[in-house]
Parts: structure tokens; sequence; C-alpha cells
């Protein structure tokens, strides 16, 4: 799973470390070369200059320990101005962590290349790409200023900034689905939409056996009246987990179907409907105008989107047109278990702004596990 992420992830990862290496190499030797020079405080005239390896410090930068402050000489050619004055103070900055602290700081220039080999890293891995610019300032954001120890192993710096650029992506959108149905006026209703051949009812029978091990008691409405086959898939499935199908006859109205399912489970005091409905592109507009009304007509309480991890950025672009026409609540991607590039998951739910609630993960009942950002990080770094 993700290997191919993982792949490019690591890529990046020695890259950057190795160009940290490099520089702490660099700022090293500029160090020994300063150790050699003797230091003495400058002469009180202030007119004696002190070499620093051409780093451009002069003299009274230099002076670490003096509180006293620089006064410009108000005589001095007016090129002294305030820009210069506040590059002076980044270089005593620099020297006194290089010098003291054994230390040196990232700065912007050091990050540039291996950013953008980043960027494109993750647009190779089918990440959307306002989401892999925003990963990539996470990263810049994380590193850039700060100061790193001449000596220490840089791996595990950059793939913790890389780790906390994806989880701050991943997590900016959370919902705990468990949570809202224990403390929601029952039944709840949820609607399952999405193209078709993605898994939708094959997940809708993955939720309601989730459902029922933890104590709900589950309606199945088989609102897929278009396609052969559909309402007699779903009712086997209903028949394994042992939960009740309302059906119509192939070709009914789709509406009323749910419509029956939502009144069946009040009058049975059921706790959940879950709903599913014919698969449909997004272009379709005479079908999606038929979503909207089975959404009119049976009120559902959520809205969840069913796409296949594997489909990548078409997965995304799907996700956004669906939450237009009939605004999700949150998503399930199935075949993840198989998915080489983990784009999909990475950029979903900072598109839409939804959450994924679940991950299909195989072809067994059981085979759904609930979205966790945290360990969906680390089975890309594991």
């Amino acid at each position: 799973m993700f290997n191919k992420l993982k792949e490019k992830l690591n890529g990046f990862t020695k890259s950057l470390s190795r160009q940290i290496d490099e520089k702490a190499v660099l700022v090293e030797e500029i160090q020994e070369q300063t150790d050699e020079i003797p230091f003495s405080p400058p002469a009180a005239s202030g007119t004696e200059d002190h070499p620093l390896v051409d780093t451009g410090i002069e003299a009274d930068d230099y002076n670490f320990g003096s509180q006293q402050q620089v006064v410009p000489d108000q005589t001095a050619d007016t090129k002294a101005s305030r820009s210069q004055e506040q590059k002076k103070t980044g270089l005593v900055s620099k020297a006194k962590a290089l010098v003291f602290e054994r230390e040196f700081i990232l700065e912007e220039k050091d990050l540039e290349g291996p950013l953008w080999d980043l960027q494109i890293a993750l647009l190779e891995s089918d990440i959307a790409l306002t989401v892999a610019e925003a990963i990539t300032e996470s990263v810049r954001f994380e590193l850039v200023g700060s100061r790193r120890k001449i000596g220490k192993d840089t791996t595990g710096i950059v793939e913790k900034a890389l780790r906390n650029a994806l989880y701050d992506v991943m997590s900016a959108n959370t919902f705990d689905l468990d949570d809202y149905v224990r403390n929601a006026r029952k039944p709840v209703h949820i609607v399952f939409v999405g193209i078709n051949g993605t898994g939708k009812t094959t997940s809708i029978a993955k939720a309601a056996k989730h459902f029922k091990d933890i104590g709900y008691s589950v309606v199945l409405a088989a609102g897929d009246t278009f396609r052969a086959g559909a309402i007699d898939q779903l009712q086997i499935h209903g028949d394994r987990i042992g939960v009740k199908v309302i059906k119509h006859q192939e070709g009914g109205d789709p509406a009323a179907v749910v419509y029956d399912a939502v009144q069946y489970a009040k009058a049975h005091k059921s706790d959940i409907v879950l709903s599913d409905t014919a698969g449909r592109m997004h272009t379709n507009i005479n079908l999606m105008e038929q979503l909207k009304k089975v959404c009119r007509v049976s009120s559902p309480d959520l809205i969840i989107f069913v796409d296949e991890a594997v489909a990548g950025n078409d997965a995304v672009e799907r996700a956004a047109q669906f939450n237009e026409a009939v605004p999700i609540n949150g998503s399930i991607l199935t075949k993840t278990d198989a998915d080489a590039k983990g784009g999909a998951a990475i950029s979903i739910a900072y598109i839409t702004g939804k959450p994924i609630l679940f991950l299909g993960m195989g072809q067994g009942y059981d085979d759904l596990k609930k979205f966790d950002p945290e360990w969906f990080v680390d089975q890309i770094f594991e």
C-alpha cells in the first residue's frame, strides 16, 4: 500500500537531508577557519576590523558579549541604510549560533530545489495541486529559520516536518460517524452516492455490518432501481448480514423506495437507514436531478460519497462535483489496500472540506476501517 508514494517521499527526505548535511560541512569548515584566527575585542576607536573568513561580519558586529549598542556614525555615507543594518544583525545571529552553539540556520535558498522536487513528487502521486502546494508550504514553514546542530543526523528532522505537513492536511476535517449516530435522533438516515462500479453497494453492506456489530438495528433501502441486478445484490448482502431490506420493482421510483424504508424504520423503531442509489456520473444531468429528488423527499441526515482510492485525481474531481450537486458530509474510499499512490485519500478531505469516514481495505464485510489520519501517515513512513 502506497509503495510509489513511499518511494518518492523517501527520495525527497534523503535529498533534502543530503543538502542540509552539505551545508553543515561547509559551515563547519568556515567555523574551523574562524577558530584559527585569534580573537580580541575591537579597539576603542572602533576603526579596526576583525576578519571573519569572508562572512561580511565586521568587528563591532562580532563583539557578542558587549551590551553596548552600535550607534551609526551620523557623518558616515548614507549608504548605511536600515536594510544593511538588518542584514548585519542577521549575520550576527548566524555567527553566534555557529561559534557558540555549533548550529547553523536553514534558509529559504537551502530548500528551494528539494521543495520543488517534493511538489513534483506529490503531483506524480495523484495529489491535487492545491494540496501539494499546502504540504510543501507547511514543510517550508517548519524548516526555514530552524537551527540544526552540526553533525546531527537530519533524516529524522526532514521526515518529522513531512509527517507533520501530511497530518495537518489530512486532519483538517475529521468526523466520527459512530459518535454522530450515538447522539443523533433515530432513525439516522444515510444516503450513499457515487459513480458506477466503485464499490458503493458493498460499502453499504460493510457499513451495515459495522453498525450492527456495535448494537444498532439497521434497515437497507434498495434505491438503485436503475442497474440490472442491483436490488438482488443488496438483498443478498442483507440476508448474509441479517438486516431488513426495503425494495420495489426494478425501474421503480428510487425516491419512493427510500421514503418507504425511512417509514419502515420509524414504525419498527430501527436505529439506522442506509440507502443505496444508482451509480451515476456527475455529468449526467438527469440522474443528478433524480438524486436531488431522493434527498428532497427523504431528507437524509448524512450523504456519503463513495469512490475508489486507486482513481486518484479522478476521485478527487468527482467528489468535488458531487459535493456541488448534493452537498456531501463525508467520503468512503474503497480499494485503499491496493492503492500505490495515496493521492485521493490525502486530497479529498482537503478539496471538499468534508472528512474521509472509512477506508475499504478488502472484500470481507469486516474490511472497513475507520479513517485515522495518524494511522494513515504511519503507513506512508513505515
